[in-house]
């Protein structure tokens, strides 16, 4: 143990940059046999929750709170969704599931099973229905170029409707691939890196970032990455979506 604690955690005003060797674990209320390590949450700032729950064998989670929408997706292990049209899914590494707000899917984990999940208060859009539950493989989502950039692939796990105010996204990078430029929006994030390295631009500083890194960028924080090292590098990625910037809750 090195008592004069290095690391490169880092929370700011608009951003964060949480790694692995400072997670801590506790209890998830609506879990049972899990652990969870909460990483992004209104008390830093956001809009939104993003946690890691370590699920036991046999463990379940009941339907999110009233009004909140929850997106999950599997980093290892075999989970169970449902019901959904009276059955259910069995979901592996790379499986996703999005439960609208009011919705009853539940989670029971067949093995032990870690996930990513993000989870935020559901904001109506007028004229628009609400969002329908989703289930899918990224394995079975093809990438697109991103503007054109082969290298570079977005793979788009939610569907782009008026009806969904969140998006949920794994970016893909070839060594060396990078964003296109210096990305400044209205949109927040919460990131994981799902593997490789790279540096992350977050306002005016440059992080070295790698599997299992956890980033939140608050609105209009400047953002950069490139892809570093020999193997590709992924991150998965929540942004908010189609809904009035002067809304109350947008």
């Amino acid at each position: 143990m090195d008592l004069f604690g290095p690391g490169r955690s880092r929370v700011c005003r608009d951003h964060a940059l949480i790694t692995p060797d400072s997670f801590v674990r506790s209890p998830l209320p609506g879990w049972e046999r899990t652990e969870g390590v909460v990483l992004i949450a209104p008390r830093m700032g956001a809009r939104f929750t993003q946690f890691l729950a370590h699920m036991q064998p046999g463990g379940t989670a009941g339907p999110a709170a009233a009004g909140v929408e929850r997106a999950v997706y599997v980093l290892d292990g075999s989970l169970v969704v449902g019901p959904l049209g009276g059955t259910e899914r069995t979901l592996t590494a790379g499986g996703f599931a999005f439960a609208p707000a009011g919705t009853d899917l539940r989670l029971r984990a067949e093995t032990t099973c870690r996930l990513n999940v993000f989870e935020k208060r559901y904001v109506a859009r007028p004229g628009a229905a609400a969002p329908r539950a989703v289930v899918g493989r990224e394995q079975d989502v093809e990438g697109q170029p991103f503007l054109g950039d082969p290298d570079a692939r977005l793979h788009v796990l939610l569907p782009d409707e008026p009806a969904f105010d969140l998006a949920v996204n794994v970016f893909r990078f070839r060594p060396g691939a990078t964003l296109p430029f210096v990305e400044v929006h209205v949109m927040e994030h919460g990131l994981l890196m799902l593997e490789g390295q790279g540096v992350y631009r977050l306002g005016e500083s440059w992080y070295p970032v790698r599997g299992g890194d956890v980033i939140w960028m608050a609105p209009f924080c400047p953002q950069w990455f490139t892809a570093t090292g020999k193997t590709p590098a992924a991150y998965l990625y929540y942004k908010d979506v189609n809904r009035d910037p002067l809304g109350a809750d947008a």
